[in-house]
Order: structure tokens, then C-alpha cells, then sequence
């Protein structure tokens, strides 16, 4: 029941209308229960950094970190006061307050230890950082697995033939084996450039001058001992949080941000190019892969003989999205004016959480995609043959135009041409005998023997340096080859998308 005070807020936002990362496990790492959670995070972690400086009552730390417990907190309420100061720590440290002030039945004055020196933005910034690290690490459990599977693929179809196509229309004979490599090169890449991302901690006080922690680390310290500076507490904070250490503050500098943002446009990239390519390839009149079945899944309200690709069309969903809310991180930045932005940095807080959302969902989508993937070689070779050895011509002129080239008055490539032209002008299925009785009568057999046009004509020898380069691919990325995922790091519990561990 909607309630007129709150207008359904307290439901919150369940993904009704983003299936793809309509996942209670993303929720849990980017709804609003886990942005309240980790700004109350922040403010228990510099209660702690207070404390241990001698900068706030002994006991006090442990009367914050009870209070912020977000089970306290009323969610729809705080979003709805946080209109009146355009943010939601200002209501937030008001009901923290209230908390601390409840709990602190000793009376070491506890509240000195709340938000003392740090502005609003400091907490919402490391929150958000906080939040992100978080939600990376699940991101890059979930592209390991799937990069895995890759690596299999690409392995197992090394010499599984199929038709490569440029501007929607046969072009070359390709390997399955490479196309499954270069997904993973997408991915994998991606993946490193979110590995190397730093997620620095945010103080900077009021104006980004810590004026209000130089006066607090200046003053007289509740007992005695060596003096720090802003930054000797910032540092610590970020170590509390497992955050990077910041040289300054950088309030009004967004390259963290917007770099987080663009790692995680470059993950949704690489994976909506593997959902198109699924799409397009396990069309029926193609049936070249097929997406692994589940119970319920990929049906249709209408047409109960439907199998919709859905996890690849999610994958896509979230591809089509995420550049968008990436181009919001880059002009929120360029717009961050004075030392402390009044809008900008407001707009940045939903398009960050949306990428976050998008990256999640559209992982976990992709790993079972990968994992499960149907790979039907005899419909791939039953493709490749539709243009039969027309396919080869490129090969032909290669190797035939210079032996031509030795007639007189013959100029070879433009005599094999004529060939293809001549061929191209027959209904589709008269073209490969045709190609062949018009190429065979333009080279004379002195000049190229019948096995010698044959071993021209066979697909499989004209693969180029498909293998190597996957093979090149693979050990660019050791580190998320089915080796390398299995052996990097310890395997952590996994995204599902009824909100379960899985693996």
C-alpha cells in the first residue's frame, strides 16, 4: 500500500523496469540500504580515527559504531528531509546524533566523535568510493568466471570453421576459436583497467582547505602524546575503510570518479558486443549458437513455441545504457565549479549507482551466457558454405594473378576478377560450379594443377594467423585464462540473480 507521506518510497526501487539488474544481490551492494550503510560507515570509521588520535572521549567510537547499525535508520525518511540540504547526510548525522546521544548512557560525550571537521561531502564521496570498491570486487568475480569460459571456448573451437562477415555479408573463412578470443580480449581487458583503479578516501573539510582539522589537530589533545596532522588522519581513515590514500582533497578534481565510470562503460562495451554477436548468431536461419535453456526463461506471453535470447538481450540493455550515464560522469565534472559545486556533483551520484547496477547485472547475465553457450559447429560450416568458393576468391587472386601475369597481354587480377563478376551474375545456387568452370577455364592446368586449385578452394587453408592470435590473446591475459581465474585469487561467493551465493 503506497503511503501518502512517503508516495511508495519506502518500497523502494526494485528494478521493475531494469530486469537486467533486477538482482536482490546488486541491490544489496548499490540500493539505498548499502549507500546508508556505507555512509554510516565512513562516519563510525573516523569516530575510530578520532578516538585512537586522542581527539575524542576514550569509549566514544564504540557508542558510534553501535549507532550505526543502518536497522536504526528510517531510509524514506532521510530521502525525504535530505531535500531541505540537497543531500542525504545532513538528515543522516541529525538521526546519527540522535543515536549516539541515546546510546551514550555512560556520558563520555560521545557526539564530539560525529562527523567533527569533516563536511558532507567528505562522507558522501568515500561512501560512494566505498560502495564502489565493493561492488567492483563482485564485478570482477563475476568477468573472471566469464572469461574463463572464454578461454575454454576458445580453446576447444581453434579449428571449428566458420564465415567471418564485414558490413553484414560473408567475407573470409574465420575459426569460432578466434571469435570466442576476442570476446575475451574485450572482456579481459576491461577487466584489467577496473583492476587498476585506485578508490581514494575524501576529506577535505568545508572548502577543501581542512581548516576546520587543522584546528582540531592543533588544539589541546585529550592526552598526551605526538600531535597529527589533517592528513595523518585522513591516511588513517582510508586505512580503516581499506581505501586509498588521498594527497589532497579533491572535491572539485572527479577523475576518480569519471575513471570509474569509464572502466565500467568499457566492461558493459566488451559485453554488449558479445550479446550482439550471440544475438545475431542464434537466430534461427542462422542457428549457430544458442543460449544454455532454463526452466522459464525466454519465454513469450503470446507464442508458447518462443526461446528468446534474454540474457544476451539484458547484456545488450545494460550496453546500451551505460555510455550514457558514463557521458553524465564527464559533464557533472566539467561543471564542477567553485571549490564546492552547487548541482554538478548531485547529478553524478544516481549515474555512478546506475553504472554500478548496469556492470553488475550485465556480468552476471554474461557469465551464464558463457558458461552455458550452445556451439553448433555443422550449422557454422552449413554457413560458411552459402557463398562455397566464391569465399576463397581473395586466396585465388593471391596466389593465381602472378602465375597469369606471366601470359602475354594478360594482366592476372584483372582476368580473376571477370571470373567473380561473371560468377556474381547466376542465381546463388548455380554459383559455386560456375565459379569453379569459369576459374578453371581462365588458368590453364599447366599452370595450376587441379589439387593445387582444390587445396585454394578449401576454407581451412585460409585461416591466416587465426590460431596464433588467439594463442597471443590468451597469454596477454594469463591472469583470466581458465588457468589464471581458477588459480589468481580465492574464490569468493558470486552473484545470482535470486540473490543466493553461487559457486
Amino acid at each position: 500500500m503506497i503511503s501518502p507521506e512517503t508516495g511508495g518510497a519506502a518500497e523502494g526501487d526494485v528494478g521493475l523496469l531494469s530486469p537486467v539488474s533486477a538482482s536482490p544481490r546488486v541491490a544489496a551492494l548499490t540500493g539505498d540500504r548499502a549507500v546508508l550503510a556505507a555512509m554510516l560507515r565512513v562516519e563510525a570509521a573516523w569516530a575510530r580515527v578520532l578516538e585512537d588520535a586522542s581527539l575524542a572521549p576514550a569509549g566514544s567510537a564504540a557508542v558510534v559504531a553501535a549507532a550505526a547499525d543502518v536497522g536504526r535508520y528510517d531510509l524514506a525518511g532521510i530521502a525525504l528531509r535530505a531535500q531541505g540540504g540537497a543531500n542525504p547526510v545532513i538528515p543522516l548525522l541529525a538521526d546519527l546524533r540522535g543515536q549516539v546521544t541515546a546510546l551514550d548512557t555512560a556520558g563520555i560525550g560521545a557526539g564530539k566523535a560525529v562527523h567533527t571537521s569533516l563536511t558532507s561531502q567528505d562522507v558522501l564521496d568515500s561512501a560512494l568510493i566505498l560502495l564502489a570498491r565493493d561492488a567492483v570486487s563482485g564485478l570482477l568475480t563475476e568477468l573472471r568466471a566469464t572469461t574463463a569460459a572464454l578461454a575454454a571456448l576458445a580453446e576447444r573451437h581453434a579449428e571449428t570453421l566458420c564465415v567471418g562477415r564485414s558490413l553484414t555479408q560473408h567475407s573470409l573463412p574465420f575459426s569460432f576459436g578466434l571469435k570466442a578470443a576476442q570476446w575475451f580480449h574485450g572482456l579481459a581487458a576491461a577487466a584489467r583497467r577496473l583492476e587498476a583503479l585506485e578508490f581514494p578516501v575524501q576529506t577535505g573539510g568545508a572548502a577543501g582547505t581542512l581548516a576546520a582539522g587543522t584546528v582540531l589537530t592543533e588544539g589541546a589533545a585529550l592526552t598526551p602524546g605526538p600531535r597529527l596532522s589533517p592528513f595523518d588522519l585522513s591516511d588513517r581513515l582510508a586505512a580503516e575503510l581499506g581505501l586509498a590514500a588521498a594527497p589532497a582533497p579533491w572535491h572539485t578534481n572527479r577523475l576518480a570518479v569519471t575513471s570509474l565510470g569509464d572502466a565500467l562503460a568499457a566492461v558493459t562495451d566488451a559485453a554488449g558486443k558479445v550479446a550482439s554477436d550471440v544475438l545475431f548468431l542464434s537466430r534461427p536461419e542462422v542457428a549457430e549458437l544458442a543460449e544454455p535453456r532454463a526452466a522459464g526463461r525466454g519465454g513469450s506471453s503470446a507464442m508458447p513455441q518462443k526461446q528468446n535470447p534474454v540474457l544476451s538481450v539484458l547484456v545488450r540493455s545494460a550496453a546500451l545504457q551505460a555510455p550514457g550515464q558514463a557521458a553524465q560522469l564527464h559533464l557533472a565534472a566539467a561543471n564542477f565549479n567553485d571549490e564546492r559545486p552547487d548541482g554538478a556533483w548531485h547529478s553524478e551520484w544516481p549515474a555512478l549507482r546506475q553504472l554500478l547496477r548496469l556492470g553488475l547485472g550485465a556480468a552476471v547475465q554474461l557469465r551464464e551466457l558463457a558458461e552455458g553457450l550452445q556451439v553448433f559447429p555443422a550449422a557454422m560450416r552449413r554457413n560458411l558454405d552459402l557463398s562455397g568458393p566464391l569465399l576463397l576468391s581473395e586466396a585465388v587472386t593471391a596466389a593465381v594473378a602472378p602465375l597469369l601475369g606471366g601470359m602475354q597481354g594478360v594482366d592476372g587480377k584483372q582476368r580473376l576478377q571477370s571470373v567473380v563478376d561473371q560468377t556474381l551474375q547466376v542465381p546463388a545456387n548455380e554459383q559455386a560450379s560456375t565459379y569453379r568452370r569459369l576459374l578453371r577455364t581462365a588458368v590453364p592446368a599447366e599452370l595450376l594443377s587441379d589439387a593445387r586449385l582444390e587445396e585454394l578452394l578449401d576454407p581451412a587453408n585460409y585461416l591466416g594467423q587465426a590460431a596464433e592470435i588467439s594463442r597471443r590473446i590468451l597469454a596477454a591475459y594469463p591472469e583470466f585464462g581458465a588457468t589464471g581465474a581458477a588459480g589468481a585469487r580465492a574464490p569468493s561467493p558470486t552473484l545470482d540473480l535470486n540473490g543466493a551465493s553461487r559457486g
